[in-house]
């Protein structure tokens, strides 16, 4: 979608609007545009502390913008690339006086030739004037992946072993790194977000609308590895506890029963207390302390959200009033006597965080040149810890979605709170500078859900349908200059997922700064000319390459058809049945024409209808494997032939989502063990590691 006009229509409110970086249209096709509600304007304003609910409000706010626009020397937060002064001192008057206090302590006169870092920036002007602001030195852009590699996409939990507890965890995170990295030479293994989930019940299974996300959900935490677990006192208990989880295991794996995620944490949890009355050794103890010391605040305020949760249920909008403010006396009382419980939560996010480090390292150590690919996801549920403890930098009675366009008519919410520019600006983006660096902390690369959201986000009213929303701007240079400088610091790849409509210039932008986008084959086509599938030469470069995503059915289910079927049962489809079958059908015979042109689909399994999805998946990763993309993402359920979907979009209880593990060609789960020793992957990864080594160098 293209930029909304900034100068709107003219009237006062489009003008107040145009100064906070509100939208008053938008364009849902590029030949089409539309006016944004006054309602809809007039909200965004009030999220961000204007009142515009009357037209003499209107003027006087308007007045206030620019007059504090005439008289202010910088913004809050400036930007300098590459070790350039910023831009906006330029607009400085003559002889205007700097001091930098830099992020390493050092005081200087000048702004050019800063190290990396946020520093403190003081001008006074010739006039007397003086301003802060928060300077962000930045490299000019993220250095390219280490050559050209393929990885693995897993959606964690889908994973189990005969190890986990009836749902995929961090032991077998890495037990599959090490496997993928040594025995298939694979460069990362990406995974759905592990951020920890506002607790049921029932849980919200999605990983993309969390409690918080800079902390991970200890229900990942293989349990028998914390080194005090067999020091624990009560182990008849604990021996109980193991076989009510071999039960658990054994009824996803064996019985056909779908993943539980508070049934196994309500072992999880209950194991974990055990253990947590294990006293901590001395070295143990000091890194115990040494974990608490760096997080600080932010861990605490997760902590206490954690422990209030359990006693006033995990909507803070339902606690009482005393309490939903972090900052009250009220909650300072609240967590001395909920220590016990804090100092519990605070070892859960210290145990994780060590072994997601365990599975970065292994990673490292099975030479993948990338390693680890972590998720962010857009937001945080309403009512979580984020949104508690962060409530300052967060957007009062406004959600984040989608307007309405061609693909979706009635828009989308997606019920979590956007972050406030304003605020965002005026802290120089430590909420999200902190988010990214404990999110770099263990990762190789970061994936960015909606990567699109740096520049623009579709604010909702709530209580308004998505059609009354209107897009909202972030200072997009600052947005990337923090990510490019958290990501350069912990020398770690961004990828941002920058899939369906995208306004001009936003992946241009990325490409300039290093952010890698995603490409998946169905949507590559010739959309500007004969609409025909893009030939493996034209598709770009910087990007993970992959065939579908957790979003999308796997690829024999494209190629079958199935997903029609599986929309059809389920009320989905927008068409009469027979229409989306032949769609299906021309979209599938269409690009297995071309693999065929290009050599890359031979055979037909001999009349096995198994068979042969197996070697139109298989030519499907050599085409893949044929264009330039940096990186080759292979969905592990199309290594071993599962074609369900892991999430249906537009459903709720009337699919399984984000609760299925990963099963073969029959349905039947297969554990990680099996998946190890399974010729169909076996068979894939061999076509894979052929067109990654290609003799000539180039890919293909």
């Amino acid at each position: 979608m293209a930029p909304a006009d900034p100068g709107g229509d003219g009237t006062p409110l489009a003008r107040l609007a145009a100064l906070h970086g509100v939208a008053t249209s938008y364009q849902p096709a590029p030949d089409r545009t539309a006016q944004a509600s006054d309602t809809a304007v007039t909200a965004a304003l009030a999220a961000l502390g204007v009142d515009a609910g009357t037209p003499d409000a209107v003027r006087d706010a308007l007045a206030a913008r620019e007059s504090e626009l005439r008289g202010r020397l910088l913004p809050p937060t400036v930007v300098g690339w590459g070790g350039r002064p910023p831009a906006a001192l330029g607009s400085l008057p003559e002889g205007t006086r700097l001091r930098v206090e830099t992020e390493q302590g050092e005081t200087r006169d000048s702004a050019a030739q800063l190290p990396p870092g946020v520093h403190a920036l003081h001008v006074t002007a010739p006039d007397g004037r003086t301003a802060e602001a928060h300077l962000v030195a930045a490299p000019d852009r993220l250095p390219e992946p280490p050559g050209r590699s393929f990885g693995l996409l897993v959606q964690l939990y889908s994973l189990l072993s005969r190890r986990s507890w009836g749902m995929g965890d961090l032991g077998d995170l890495t037990e599959l790194t090490a496997w993928a990295g040594r025995t298939l030479g694979a460069g990362f293994v990406q995974l759905n977000p592990l951020h920890a989930a506002v607790p049921g019940p029932p849980t919200d299974p999605s990983p993309y609308r969390p409690s918080s996300r800079r902390y991970p959900d200890p229900v990942h935490l293989r349990v028998e590895d914390v080194p005090e677990f067999p020091y624990t006192e009560d182990q008849a208990r604990l021996r109980a506890l193991l076989e009510r989880a071999a039960r658990l295991r054994e009824s996803v794996l064996d019985k056909g029963a779908l993943i539980d995620r508070d049934a196994v944490w309500d072992l999880k949890r209950e194991a974990l207390e055990l253990v947590h009355a294990v006293p901590l050794g001395p070295g143990r103890r000091a890194a115990y302390a040494d974990f608490l010391a760096e997080e600080g605040e932010a861990l605490e305020d997760y902590a206490t959200w954690c422990a209030l949760a359990e006693v006033y249920g995990s909507d803070r909008h339902a606690w009482p009033a005393r309490l939903r403010d972090p900052r009250s006396p009220e909650t300072a009382r609240a967590r001395a006597e909920l220590m016990d419980r804090v100092d519990f939560h605070t070892w859960l996010a210290w145990l994780t965080d060590a072994q997601l480090a365990t599975a970065q390292r292994t990673a490292r150590d099975a030479k993948m040149a990338v390693g680890l690919i972590h998720d962010l996801a857009v937001g945080v549920h309403p009512g979580g810890a984020d949104a508690w403890a962060q409530q300052d930098h967060l957007a009062a009675g406004i959600s984040v979605g989608a307007p309405p366009d061609a693909f979706n008519p009635r828009g989308q919410d997606w019920g979590l709170p956007p972050w406030r520019p304003d605020r965002l600006a005026a802290s120089g983006y430590a909420p999200y500078r902190r988010l990214l660096r404990a999110l770099f902390r263990h990762a190789g690369a970061l994936r960015i859900d909606h990567v699109m959201g740096l520049f623009r986000l579709w604010w909702v009213p709530q209580g308004q349908p998505p059609t009354e929303g209107t897009y909202v701007r972030y200072d997009a240079e600052a947005m990337l200059a923090v990510l490019v400088l958290e990501a350069a610091r912990a020398g770690a790849l961004v990828i941002g997922e920058d899939l369906g409509t995208v306004e001009p210039g936003v992946r241009e932008t990325l490409h300039e700064r290093g952010v890698l986008g995603t490409s998946v084959l169905w949507f590559e086509r010739d959309w500007e000319g004969t609409g025909q599938p893009l030939p493996p030469e034209r598709w770009r470069a910087d990007c993970l390459a992959t065939a579908t995503t957790h979003d999308l059915p796997p690829t024999a289910a494209r190629l079958t058809g199935e997903h029609v079927e599986l929309r059809d049962r389920l009320g989905l489809l927008t068409r009469p049945l027979d229409q989306e079958r032949a769609a299906a059908a021309t979209d599938a015979r269409e690009w297995l024409a071309l693999l065929t042109r290009l050599g890359l689909l031979t055979g037909t399994g001999g009349g096995d209808p198994t068979a042969a999805q197996e070697l139109e998946v298989q030519a499907v990763h050599r085409f893949l494997l044929r264009t330039p993309a940096r990186l080759i993402g292979v969905w592990l359920p199309d290594a071993v032939g599962d074609r369900r979907p892991q999430n249906l979009p537009g459903t709720w209880d009337e699919y399984p989502n984000w609760r299925l593990p990963m099963a073969d060609a029959e349905g039947r789960p297969i554990t990680l063990e099996e998946l190890a020793a399974a010729p169909r992957l076996h068979a894939l990864m061999d076509v894979v590691r052929e067109g990654d080594t290609a003799p000539d160098g180039n890919p293909g």
